[in-house]
């Protein structure tokens, strides 16, 4: 009896298996790319990919050649290797859309219904909102708000509470988080309480950021879990976060506060006279906002202030470059009375921070440029090959390929902060591999109609917080020799990777003020 159940067994797992070698795997046709399938059924090759994503890409592409694809997550996925081949993908708005992954992504990540016309819950065109609101004469505005909340958080509130007696000592990550995510919390959705100075208003004010912070946290911890596919229900104390913050959201709340931005302003207008989504929708797609705006540009942040105080070079020169920007504008340092205002005009003329910041991210960002295939079409790459891909599936560029090339960046593991600037001092903008000048060389923010279309003010929002702890702070890190911290993997294909540990460093402000 135990052994004909025995043998029951086994011909059921040798069936499935037989029925998964003929259905489960893709069989290559000829003039298509390379593929592997993996040998675990649906995830493919993701357990290799995700514990070394730039290692894997390099071992296939040097099997396989500039392109090849894998099954990861029950998706096809055909990576571009070739930085001269870009634009083939790039530019085939014809055959490739864009949109279908990232609206996707967004729904099973915030819970919200979706963005994308096609599906009928709204008519906005989404990527037009953000130009509007985030580029162009949207920025003075935005800058100007953000140096303003960014001075309140460090020496107005008691979010740091420095001085110039003693050395205050925290972690780099969580100095730039707290800091940076209120401000640009503040900046984005506004104030409760607006203006009003009385103190049980302002403490009222701090707690609501506070919670808005620790939920974010909770949150984004098991943010790649959720685009990997994984419902959030599984995740209690996430979902529940998601939620706190979607409540904080709703248009009767928002519509209280005082100096919201424009952006927020304008998704809430066209939310009601757009869309047929419900409040809880309205609320959720806010907290995407939220996420969309914090998510890198916290990391990021972190990755160039490091860096910067690690380099006394880099520190040394970012430090004249703002001194000489706050002479010429004729504007004093005073932390008794925090009010120093930069320009947009004198942001763009940090060439030094700019490549402070460029090397950094250079280093840190791991974001996937992400393609789905309309139709079955005929790929044209650079070297005169050609190869036919599916409707639906996936091809991908990896700019950590780019970043990491010893072809392109001399010594690419090491962190060098004029990198990116040429002979006179001014941002660098030629590179080449084989002998041939790169039309894409620096690919953190995506590519084409993808690039973040909030890359200005990001890069902005980290200049003026480098520029003002500069100007405020003299900082060291507690052991001069540490190491660079790993990056951590598991958020690969999202953006700026975070850091697997803080690093300690202190700071007190400046005794010459």
């Amino acid at each position: 009896m135990i052994i004909s159940i025995a043998l029951i067994w086994a011909v059921v797992v040798g069936f499935c298996c037989l029925l998964w070698l003929a259905l489960g795997i893709r069989h290559r046709q000829p003039g298509e790319p390379a593929v592997e399938n993996g040998f675990i059924p649906y995830l493919g090759c993701a357990l290799q990919f995700g514990a070394n994503p730039l290692q894997f890409l390099r071992s296939r592409q040097k099997k396989y050649g500039h392109i090849f694809t894998c099954k990861i997550a029950g998706q096809y996925i055909h990576f571009l290797c070739d930085p001269f081949s870009y634009h083939s993908v790039i530019r085939q708005g014809r055959h490739l859309d864009w949109r279908k992954f990232h609206f996707a992504t967004s729904v099973k990540a915030f819970g919200h219904d979706s963005f994308d016309p096609r599906h009928g819950h709204t008519t906005e065109n989404l990527h037009q909102t953000f130009l509007k609101t985030l580029q162009g004469e949207a920025l003075p505005s935005l800058i100007e708000t953000m140096m303003g909340h960014l001075q309140d958080v460090m020496l107005r509130s008691d979010t740091l509470s420095p001085s110039k007696d003693h050395w205050e000592v925290d972690g780099i990550f969580a100095f730039c988080y707290k800091v940076m995510f209120e401000s640009g919390y503040l900046t984005l959705f506004g104030k409760e309480f607006g203006e009003d100075k009385c103190q049980a208003r302002q403490a009222a004010q701090k707690a609501l950021v506070l919670n808005a912070l620790e939920n974010f946290k909770e949150f984004d911890k098991i943010f790649p879990a959720l685009v990997a596919g994984l419902p959030i229900h599984v995740f209690k104390s996430a979902y529940s976060a998601r939620e706190n913050l979607a409540k904080t959201m709703h248009a009767e709340n928002l519509s209280k506060r005082k100096n919201v931005s424009d952006l927020i302003s304008m998704r809430m207008i066209l939310n009601d006279s757009l869309s047929t989504f419900n409040d809880l929708s309205k609320a959720r797609t806010h907290v995407a906002l939220l996420w969309a705006s914090q998510a890198n540009t916290l990391p990021a942040t972190f990755w160039s202030l490091f860096y910067m105080i690690r380099s006394p070079d880099a520190l040394k020169a970012a430090c004249e470059e703002v001194q000489k920007v706050l002479k010429d504008s004729g504007l004093t340092v005073d932390p008794s009375d925090p009010t120093l205002k930069l320009t947009r005009d004198q942001l763009d003329n940090m060439p030094v921070l700019d490549s402070i910041i460029k090397e950094a991210m250079r280093l840190s960002s791991a974001s996937m440029n992400v393609r789905v295939a309309k139709e079955d079409f005929l790929l044209h790459l650079d070297n005169q090959e050609a190869y036919h891909i599916r409707k639906d599936d996936v091809i991908a560029l990896y700019p950590p390929m780019l970043h990491y090339d010893p072809e392109i960046y001399e010594d690419p593991c090491e962190y060098k902060f004029d990198r990116f600037l040429d002979e006179m001092g001014q941002e660098k903008t030629t590179f080449y591999r084989s002998g041939r000048r790169l039309r894409y060389f620096y690919m953190p923010f995506g590519s084409g109609v993808t690039k973040c279309p909030g890359r200005f003010f990001a890069v902005y929002e980290i200049k003026q917080f480098l520029s003002l702890v500069l100007s405020y702070f003299d900082m060291e890190l507690l052991d001069p020799a540490i190491k660079v911290p790993p990056l951590d993997q598991s958020r690969a294909g999202l953006g700026i990777l975070q850091p697997t540990y803080d690093v300690d460093f202190r700071y007190k402000l400046k005794s010459n003020h």
